[in-house]
Order: C-alpha cells, then structure tokens, then sequence
C-alpha cells in the first residue's frame, strides 16, 4: 500500500502542463492524481471550443456567482428565487448548513418556507466559530419581528447540535417557536444524504427544539 502511494507521487508526466493540470484536479475533493488524469486525458481529446467553454464556466463561478442578500444561497441575483418567490411563506425560516442542504429540502416537496444558509457549523477542531457564519443576520431577520418560526435543519452531529443549541440560546428571548427537524434522520447522519422521503417527513414532524434535550 505504502510502495503504491510512493509511486503514484513519484508519476512521471510527457507535460509539464500535463502534470499541473493534473495536480489541478487533484485538488478537488475525493479526486486522486490518477482519476484527475483520467480527466485531462479525456480533456484532451475534446475540441479546443469545448474546453473553454468549460473553462469559462468555472471562472464565472467566482465572478458572477451572488449570496441572497437575505438568506445567503447561493443566487445569480441579490435576491435568490425562494426568497423572491411570493408563494414562499416568509415568516417561516429552515435554518441550514449550506447550498447543498437547500437542495435536498427542495427535492422533497414537502416545505414551502424561506431559508438561512450559516455557510458551515461551529467547529472548534477546524477552528470555525459563530463569528465565520451568517448567525448574526439570522438574529436580525427575527429581530425585525417578520418571523414567526425558526426551523433547525443541522446535521445531526456533534456540531451540528452545539451549532443548534448556540443559536437557540441566540433566540430565546425573542419568544419564537424554534423546532428541529424530526429524529428520523439517524444521529450522526448528514442532512444531504438523507432520502427525501425520511427528510420530507422529518421536516413536516418537526417538534420543538426543547423537546430533544430530554431525548439524547
């Protein structure tokens, strides 16, 4: 294992653009230097338009790419499209991790609310605390008096409860409801991953977020 570690370091490129190109894609998440040359490689053979036209998308990720000024999604205008939806019931706000726990919500159909993207969770370890996510806007938006329903949709891990617990603290005394999504979704477990019929359920379940001290 330790011999075919040291020889994939140790990779022998015909290019030198070849061999940045792969270390790149390497840099990508789950992604080692042989499937990121299995990428270039396969980059290689499409058509000079093609690839920047794949290059170009990726550089107007960073430029032209927004946060909703109000929930902070990810959004191509100020305001993204659930917020700016006036179907959307506005008094009630899914507190999340990030963009992708936006799209399990939504792919289950079973919340018609507006969220709160914290863009991560408190985690001392990775040195991540309330002050590097949106906690403090989230306070705003209640302290405006247009909400009526906090709902805490965190992983249900050991940040993801201490990140719960902070920001309940946060809202205790403005007099809101503040409810957690159903335990259906197994301790431990990633909101992201859950399948939408267990996370649909769990949303429409939710109970108060009180309750759950008395259940761990």
């Amino acid at each position: 294992m330790i011999c075919s570690l040291f020889l994939s370091d140790m990779m022998q490129y015909p290019s030198k653009l070849i061999e940045e190109a792969v270390e790149a894609f390497s840099q990508l998440p789950g992604v080692g230097r042989k499937t990121a040359l299995r990428y270039v490689l396969h980059l290689l053979r499409q058509e000079e338009s093609t690839i920047k036209k794949f290059g170009n998308i990726f550089a107007r990720l960073k430029i032209e790419l927004k946060y909703c000024k109000t929930c902070f999604n990810i959004s191509d205008h100020d305001t993204c499209s659930i917020c700016s939806n006036v179907k959307r019931d506005s008094t009630i706000v899914c507190v999340v991790e990030d963009i992708r726990d936006v799209m399990a919500i939504e792919n289950t159909h079973q919340y018609t609310g507006t969220y709160h993207v914290l863009g991560g969770i408190i985690s001392p370890m990775d040195g991540i605390g309330p002050n590097d996510l949106a906690i403090d806007p989230l306070i705003q938006r209640v302290a405006s008096g247009s909400i009526k329903e906090i709902i805490m949709a965190l992983s249900t891990t050991m940040e993801g409860d201490t990140t719960n617990f902070y920001i309940y603290k946060k809202l205790k005394d403005f007099n809101i409801p503040v409810s957690t999504i159903a335990r259906g979704i197994a301790i431990g477990d990633e909101i992201e991953y859950a399948d939408e019929i267990t996370l649909g359920r769990s949303i429409i379940n939710r109970v108060p977020y009180e309750k759950t001290f008395t259940t761990r």
